[in-house]
């Protein structure tokens, strides 16, 4: 039995892994191209969670005296990375805590 491909020729956990390389950069190409509610999950997801955790760095590095936990966020940014390309690799639907709620409520709303 073939394995099912989607718009790009990928199979989908390919596709969904793919989709948190670049972070938001190929989360939007992947949301735009893509059909398959697997990918366009992640897709979104990636999208709501790096460009949350890059907000979430540039407000701290305002401030001096948080200006030390810019560090620590660009570490949970490579952990959560990491999981999510392994995640999404897996098959899993696995949500990032408040982003993952959230990605799904847009992507409800599209």
């Amino acid at each position: 039995m073939a394995e099912a491909k989607t718009v790009t020729g990928l199979k989908k956990e390919t596709s969904g892994a793919l989709a948190y390389v670049l972070g938001p950069i190929t989360g939007v190409l992947f949301l735009i191209l893509e059909k398959d509610s697997f990918v366009r999950f992640h897709a979104m997801q990636s999208i709501v969670v790096f460009i949350g955790l890059f907000a979430l760095q540039a407000m701290l590095g305002l401030t001096i005296i948080l200006a030390v936990f810019v560090p620590l966020v660009g570490i949970v940014s490579f952990v959560f990375w990491l999981m999510c390309i392994y995640k999404a690799w897996q098959g899993e639907e696995w949500e990032v805590p408040f982003a993952g709620k959230f990605a799904r409520q847009i992507l409800k709303k599209a």
